[in-house]
């Protein structure tokens, strides 16, 4: 097979092979090829894809040279428990960009963490991982792993330094509220839209207080843009509110926020079975505040749990898998959006995710339209 920089296989071949000489029976080109494509299929364990392996044995030679026979369930484990995770991860991001190619302006990138939950085990804690998500196209873009939610703050500024921000608008929620990162992200091009809570001073509660008091007085003496959304479906109607405004002039220390234009307030109103609840939220915004455009960025961040830690849970069993040897949860989670992100590019068919990849363990039609967009044959 030829392996160019145009495919996943040529962005690998940056990954080291972690293992002796002597222990290399099955070529690490020929894992990595076979775990993707059975992960396509629908395979989540190591048994599985080497049972995917056996079956197709003679199809995969037409792509993959197989010299001693599939590997065991074993050698797979063992392999992606030692693969350098920083590699492969940068093998990742490298194939993303080739993908990830138009024009981003405008576009939401989602910033959040999610717990891999059955990579704890023999003393260790689940890992977690920060990811960035494109909202627009629903790609993975790259992640970071740190020892709990708690650290986040450290990971977010290595996660941007691995993105392109020029013209994107980066959503975090309140753990992300740090004057390091806005400054990065400013720096980077690109702007922000930030909940808060109480972990920056009195900032919260200032913001808080201000805008609760003006959404009182209906905003009658303070220039800002709204906007108003109404979903409504069995039984739920839910009204959404947007106030936002540039009046800041007020605000202590807002200086040290780097690029700080903007203020926001969001009122949910959810009417369920008789019984309505209310909650407010408040952020700090670099965008100029056009309503429409703060709607957007709120809601959309919500989209990287939607469409990215639930189809990980859902369509892969993420959080029921356990892989606890040293870089083998990690570099799972990888390779999952890898095979994520192909689904999501797929336009031939509207199936559910999971069920794309029951049709491409049925159809080597569909496989091969899959793979071919990872692959350059």
């Amino acid at each position: 097979m030829d392996v160019g920089d145009e495919n996943i296989l040529g962005h690998l071949s940056i990954v080291r092979d972690p293992r002796l000489d002597r222990k290399k029976l099955h070529a690490l080109t020929d894992i990595l090829f076979l775990s993707v494509c059975a992960s396509l299929c629908g395979c989540d364990t190591w048994e599985d894809i080497y049972e995917f392996g056996v079956i197709r044995q003679t199809w995969l030679k037409k792509y993959i040279k197989l010299e001693n026979g599939i590997p065991s369930p074993d050698t797979i484990a063992r392999v992606f428990s030692l693969i350098d995770p920083d590699e492969f991860e940068t093998a990742f991001r490298n194939w993303v960009s080739s993908i990830y190619t138009t024009d981003h302006t405008g576009n939401i990138i989602a910033i959040d963490g999610k717990r891999v939950r059955g990579s704890y085990g023999e003393g260790k804690s689940a890992i977690h991982m920060v990811g960035a998500f494109a909202t627009e196209t629903g790609l993975a873009l790259a992640q970071v792993k740190t020892k709990d939610k708690s650290n986040e703050i450290t990971a977010i500024p290595e996660l941007l330094d691995a993105l392109i921000l020029k013209g994107c608008i980066i959503t975090l929620d309140a753990m992300g509220c740090q004057k390091s990162i806005v400054e990065k992200i400013i720096s980077k091009g690109g702007d922000y839209v930030i909940s808060l809570k109480g972990n920056q001073g009195t900032l919260h509660e200032d913001v808080k207080l201000f805008l609760e008091t003006e959404r009182k007085k209906e905003f009658k003496k303070t220039t800002h843009d709204y906007y108003e959304t109404v979903e409504k479906g069995h039984g739920r109607v839910e009204t959404r509110r947007y106030w936002i405004t540039d009046q800041i002039d007020w605000l202590e220390n807002k200086e040290k926020w780097a690029g700080l234009n903007s203020i926001g307030l969001v009122e949910s109103e959810r009417y369920i079975k008789g019984k309505t609840s209310k909650e407010l939220r408040c952020f700090i915004c670099s965008i100029k505040p056009t309503g429409r455009k703060f709607a957007a960025a709120v809601r959309q961040h919500w989209s990287i749990e939607n469409n990215l830690h639930w189809q990980l849970d859902v369509s892969f069993d993420e959080d029921k898998l356990r892989a606890r040897v040293k870089n083998a949860a990690q570099n799972l989670s990888i390779m999952r959006r890898m095979v994520l992100n192909t689904l999501k590019k797929d336009t031939s068919s509207k199936a559910s995710l999971k069920l794309k990849r029951k049709k491409a363990g049925w159809s080597d039609t569909y496989l091969i339209t899959l793979m071919r967009l990872l692959f350059d044959f």
